[in-house]
């Protein structure tokens, strides 16, 4: 009797194929032409190791396939139905696309019968609406192309600078069939690159020569650092020549804050020293942005050189003149550098170093006078420094905010250090109301570890609705902290600064939150009382489900709003 041949849907070649990549999650909202795709998960996705995440806004879910990549360093999966589904998307995507996350996008289209017909959802020209926000789109209308797009997708996603990429199926595509064996399906060995490609031994020791010349280097530590996973080359070369690193946003945990090279985090405090009084400086997968100064003067000088390490090489030389570009994965140019540099005798000591480390000390000390205060309403700086004593040493921690955010990047390394992969923040686009999103993705990458937001109360609005997924899901020691001050505080900040305190549409009603978080069935508390946010977020930890704490802050203006502000960002 002959063997009864198997057939395969366009839904079940793309979900087999995303099997190959060992994808867990998909992140998104059921439509239409997702049927297949949705139903060959039923069938037999779940058993082999994939599963739908279903959000209540696709932004939500971009910020959630966001998250995971950040945390995993692989890619994140995230869908919507064609047309609003793609639309909703796209906050979340460009998000990502701005702090150069791997992410794959997938939407469907309309079927080509009834193109340029103003069917349900149809007309809508997604690839030119992605194509800003995205490293790379693939649009396929057959079964046959499944396999190759996807591979493609994900070749661009994860080589060279990692970005979403956008991948729209046309349900022709979802609906055709095909005999199995038709339809070859290969293992990501086969098809696209693992290894990183060496530097030459030339740029390696002309990069170590003039480290090693240098009285004052330093090391600026960015994402590329985390993207290429060079945290430990970077700490043991930047100990081994006693060389001081200060660390971009991105570039938090590539670096130790217990390392004796470690100097603090972006251009404040002993950063705004080390700038411009640095003559040479090893610039790791950063591309100063408006964080790093925008690599301008006064924070940094023209004159001095820079050996700027980059994966993508229009980012070389784009924000400051360099003396030496090196186009590398950082990880590779670590491995390489620090093996040559220790044929070299190792610094023992070195004074520039340890005139920024008391720099710092001084600034820590100065910060401690303001955040140990048990002013009511709660100093914003106070609940910054609880909740990061309060955290796990391994946990996740998501910054979420206008103010706020500024708050707890001055305090980020004072109190434990934060491992690699474990600080998340929308640092290009400044993206407000990630929290949620970002905290279910990064629940689900880690579910051992604890994830604890912080967000003003504005942006923890925006995507509220999402805390219902958090409790479908059961997610425990997901705490959301929301730094309350009742108003959009940084806009609130600006038109103090710069228009002569004409406040218009910023002050916001005293809501609520741990009410309302309550609702979605979450647990959730009011803080007023500073002495309370310890004991608040312990009984968070302990609740066993996602926690919304609303603690009353004070509205003032941190010092990095007062310089953004300066520096014409507000």
């Amino acid at each position: 009797m002959e063997e009864k041949k198997k057939v395969l849907n366009g839904g079940d070649v793309l979900i087999k194929c995303l099997l190959e990549e060992d994808i867990k999650y998909l992140f998104g909202i059921i439509g239409g032409q997702f049927l297949n795709m949705f139903d060959a998960i039923y069938r037999w996705g779940k058993e082999k190791g994939i599963e739908t995440v279903m959000f209540r806004h696709e932004q939500g879910a971009a910020h959630a396939a966001d998250a995971w990549a950040r945390v995993t360093n692989k890619p994140g999966i995230c869908f919507g139905t064609v047309g609003p589904g793609a639309t909703q998307l796209v906050p979340g995507v460009g998000a990502a696309w701005s702090d150069n996350m791997p992410m794959i996008v997938i939407v469907p289209q309309v079927n080509s019968k009834f193109a340029d017909s103003f069917t349900l959802q149809g007309n809508l020209d997604q690839i030119t609406m992605f194509k800003p926000i995205t490293k790379y789109q693939k649009s396929i209308r057959t079964i046959e192309e499944i396999p190759n797009a996807v591979q493609k997708c994900f070749r661009e996603a994860t080589s060279g600078r990692p970005r979403p990429v956008l991948l729209e199926i046309y349900e022709d595509a979802f609906l055709s069939q095909k005999e199995e064996s038709e339809i070859p399906i290969m293992s990501p060995e086969q098809y696209r690159c693992i290894e990183k490609p060496a530097v030459s031994n030339e740029l390696i020791q002309k990069s170590l020569d003039l480290l090693l010349k240098a009285e004052k280097p330093l090391i600026v530590s960015g994402g590329g650092v985390s993207r290429s996973e060079g945290w430990e080359e970077l700490q043991e070369f930047a100990e081994y020549l006693k060389i001081p690193v200060m660390t971009s946003i991105m570039g938090v945990g590539t670096i130790s804050s217990k390392s004796e090279s470690f100097i603090g985090t972006t251009i404040n405090g002993p950063g705004l020293k080390a700038g411009p009084e640095a003559d040479v400086v090893l610039a790791l997968g950063c591309k100063f942005s408006y964080i790093m100064g925008h690599g301008s003067e006064p924070f940094w000088r023209n004159s001095q050189k820079m050996i700027q390490v980059d994966i993508d090489p229009g980012i070389i030389g784009r924000a400051k003149p360099i003396t030496l570009g090196v186009v590398s994965d950082c990880k590779q140019f670590l491995k390489q550098i620090l093996e040559k540099a220790k044929k070299t005798q190792k610094v023992e000591n070195r004074p520039w170093l340890d005139e920024l480390l008391d720099l710092r000390k001084t600034q820590m000390a100065g910060m401690m006078k303001k955040a140990t205060k048990d002013k009511i309403p709660i100093l914003p700086q106070r609940l910054v420094k609880d909740v990061l004593e309060f955290m796990d040493e391994d946990a996740v921690f998501i910054n979420d905010g206008g103010d706020i955010a500024c708050y707890a990047i001055e305090q980020i390394d004072y109190y434990k250090p934060r491992p690699p992969l474990s600080f998340l923040q929308a640092v290009g686009m400044g993206h407000l109301g990630t929290s949620v999103g970002y905290g279910i993705g990064a629940k689900l990458a880690k579910p051992d570890k604890q994830v604890i937001s912080i967000s003003g109360d504005g942006s923890f609005m925006m995507n509220i609705q999402d805390l219902e997924t958090a409790v479908r899901l059961g997610l425990s020691n997901l705490i959301f902290v929301i730094a309350n001050n009742s108003a959009w505080g940084m806009l609130k900040s600006g038109q103090k600064l710069f228009v002569d305190k004409h406040y218009l549409d910023v002050d916001l009603p005293n809501f609520d939150y741990a009410k309302c978080a309550e609702g979605f069935g979450c647990y959730g508390e009011v803080v007023t009382d500073p002495n309370e946010i310890k004991p608040a977020l312990e009984r968070a930890k302990n609740s066993g489900k996602p926690a919304v704490i609303d603690v009353k802050t004070t509205w003032t203006i941190p010092d990095a709003t007062k310089l953004l502000g300066s520096m014409g960002i507000l």
